[in-house]
C-alpha cells in the first residue's frame, strides 16, 4: 500500500498501515486506578493488549482512536496510522452531511448545514487531465456536479490565493527591511505547504519556525472567507456552514484539523472537511456519473476569480507562484526595478531552481525554489550552518510541487507519472493570468471585510503561528 501522504511525513517505520507505528504516543488506553500496584501489560500473537494484574488476571486494553490532532501534537508517526487518520476526512463524511440535509429538509431546517465547496486550481487541473477538459470546463462540470448533490456554493482557491500572495509580499518587505536587526528575518520561507510545516516543527522546531511566513495558505484563508465574512452576508453563523475544500494533497487534511484554524466560540473548524482530487473521481463513481457527460453550469463568482466564465490564475509556478509575485513586487518596492520575466537557473536538479536580481555585478535579491524532502532537508541544513544565499524560498513537500500532491489522480497504464505531470501543468497555465493587485473583488475586501474589523483581527483572519513539536522518546522505537 503506497503511503498518501508526503515524503516529509514519513518519519518511521512504515510496515503497518493498520495501527500507529511504535513512536506513536497513545498506543492504547489505560485506565488508572486508585490504590492499585503496578500491572504488567502483555501483547498478544494477534496484536492485542492486555493489563495483567498481580493475581493473574487479565484486562483487554481498548486501542485508543488516534485523530488527527493527536497525530499533530505528536512527534511520532503519521502516515502508518493513516487509516485512522482520515475518517473525518473524507468524501463519506461530506456525504454524510448532504443526507442529513435532505432528512432535515423534510423534517425540520434547524439542524440543517449550508454546503461549500472550494476547490484548488491544481485539483481542477488533475481531473481536466484525466477527463481529458480543459480547466475552466472542468470547474463548470464539477460545479454541475456538487450542485446537483446538493452543494449550495462551489469556490475557487485561486481567490483565496490572492490573500495569500499579497500578504506574502507584504511580510516579505518588512522582513528584509528588519534584516539587519533581526537574523532570523531571512530568509522568508513560504507556508502554504502543510507536509512541510509539519515536518518543520517537529524535526526542526525553534531553530527554523522563525524563518516560516506566517501567512495562512489559500485553504486557510478560505476558511476565514466562508465562516467570516460569508457568514455574516448569508446571516448564518460559523457553525451552520459545512465547508469544504478539495485539495491536490492528503496533506492538507492535517492543515485542516490544526487547532490554530479551530473556532472556540462557534465550536467549529474554518475547514471542516478536505477530500482530494482522486477521491472526488470517487464521489463521482459512486453516483454512476462521468464528469464528461456532466452539463456545465455557471461559474459562482462570490469567491472565484473568474472572467467570462473562465477562471483566472497567477504567473510563476504551478505551486500557487509565490517565488514570482514576491520577486517582483520585492524589485520593484526596494531596488526600484521593474522585472517583466524571470530567468530561473535549475542547480543540483529540476526541483532545486534560483533566480536572482542583479544591478552593477552586485546580486541584490537571490531567491530559489526547493521541492522534495531531500533538497528541503539540504536547505535546511544550509541554514544551520549559517551558508544560505537566499532571502526567500518556495518550499513544497511534493517533488514537482503541488501539482504532483500524493492526493492527484493517478497516471492510466499508457503514460508515465512525468507525462501526467506535464500534461496536468500545461492545463493549469493554460489559464489566463490576473495579477493579485488587479482583483478589484479582493481590493473590495480588504475595505469593506478586513479593514472593518481592526489591525489585531485582521492580522488574525490573514495569518497564523506555529509551534514547535517537543520530542517523545519512547524506549519501543528502539531498533534491535
Amino acid at each position: 500500500m503506497a503511503s498518501q501522504f508526503s515524503g516529509v511525513l514519513q518519519l518511521t517505520d512504515l510496515d503497518d498501515f493498520i495501527t500507529p507505528s511504535q513512536a506513536c504516543i497513545k498506543p492504547v488506553v489505560i485506565e488508572k486506578k486508585k490504590g492499585k500496584s503496578l500491572a504488567k501489560i502483555q501483547i498478544e500473537d494477534d496484536g492485542s493488549y492486555f493489563q495483567v494484574e498481580q493475581d493473574g488476571s487479565k484486562q483487554k486494553l481498548e486501542k485508543a482512536k488516534i485523530t488527527l490532532n493527536d497525530c499533530l501534537a505528536c512527534s511520532g508517526c503519521i502516515t502508518s496510522a493513516e487509516s485512522v487518520l482520515i475518517t473525518q476526512q473524507s468524501h463519506e463524511e461530506l456525504f454524510r452531511v448532504l443526507r442529513n440535509n435532505k432528512v432535515e429538509t423534510q423534517t425540520s431546517a434547524t439542524e440543517q448545514k449550508m454546503v461549500v465547496v472550494s476547490m484548488s486550481p491544481q485539483s481542477r487541473a488533475s481531473l481536466a487531465a484525466h477527463y481529458g477538459l480543459s480547466s475552466s470546463e472542468t470547474g463548470r462540470r464539477l460545479t454541475s456536479f456538487f450542485k446537483g448533490i446538493g452543494v449550495h456554493h462551489v469556490f475557487d482557491t485561486s481567490f483565496s490565493r490572492t490573500f495569500s500572495l499579497l500578504e506574502n509580499q507584504r511580510e516579505f518587505i518588512e522582513r528584509f527591511r528588519k534584516k539587519e536587526q533581526d537574523r532570523t528575518a531571512l530568509p522568508m520561507l513560504t507556508s502554504s505547504c502543510p507536509g512541510w510545516i509539519c515536518y518543520a516543527e517537529k524535526t526542526h522546531g525553534d531553530f527554523i519556525l522563525p524563518y516560516i511566513s506566517t501567512t495562512r495558505s489559500p485553504q486557510q484563508m478560505m476558511g476565514s472567507l466562508v465562516k467570516g465574512y460569508f457568514a455574516e452576508q448569508k446571516g448564518l453563523s460559523p457553525e451552520q456552514i459545512y465547508h469544504v475544500t478539495v485539495m491536490p494533497c492528503f496533506d492538507k487534511k492535517l492543515e485542516a484539523s490544526r487547532p490554530d484554524f479551530y473556532l472556540d466560540k462557534a465550536e467549529t473548524r474554518e475547514v471542516d472537511c478536505v477530500i482530494t482530487s482522486v477521491e472526488v473521481i470517487k464521489m463521482l463513481e459512486e453516483e454512476n456519473v462521468s464528469l464528461s457527460d456532466m452539463e456545465p453550469a455557471p461559474l459562482d463568482a462570490m469567491f472565484s476569480s473568474v472572467h467570462d466564465d473562465e477562471f483566472l490564475s497567477h504567473a510563476g509556478s504551478s505551486s500557487g507562484g509565490y517565488l514570482h509575485q514576491v520577486f517582483t513586487y520585492a524589485a520593484k518596492q526596494l531596488f526600484g526595478e521593474g522585472v517583466e520575466e524571470l530567468t530561473y537557473k535549475t542547480l543540483k536538479n529540476k526541483d532545486f531552481q534560483e533566480v536572482t536580481l542583479e544591478k552593477d555585478g552586485v546580486v541584490l535579491l537571490r531567491f530559489a525554489l526547493s521541492y522534495g524532502f531531500r533538497n528541503i532537508q539540504n536547505l535546511v541544513q544550509k541554514l544551520k550552518r549559517g551558508k544560505s544565499p537566499y532571502h526567500f524560498v518556495e518550499v513544497m513537500a511534493c517533488p514537482s510541487g503541488s501539482v504532483n500532491g500524493g492526493g492527484q489522480v493517478q497516471p492510466l497504464a499508457n503514460e508515465t507519472s512525468k507525462e501526467l505531470v506535464q500534461k496536468v501543468e500545461e492545463l493549469y497555465k493554460a489559464e489566463p493570468l490576473l495579477a493579485p493587485e488587479d482583483n478589484a473583488r479582493v481590493a473590495e475586501l480588504y475595505q469593506s471585510w478586513l479593514h472593518n474589523v481592526g489591525k489585531e483581527k485582521a492580522r488574525e483572519l490573514l495569518h497564523t503561528q506555529y509551534h514547535a513539536v517537543e520530542k517523545n522518546t519512547n524506549g519501543l522505537v528502539a531498533k534491535w
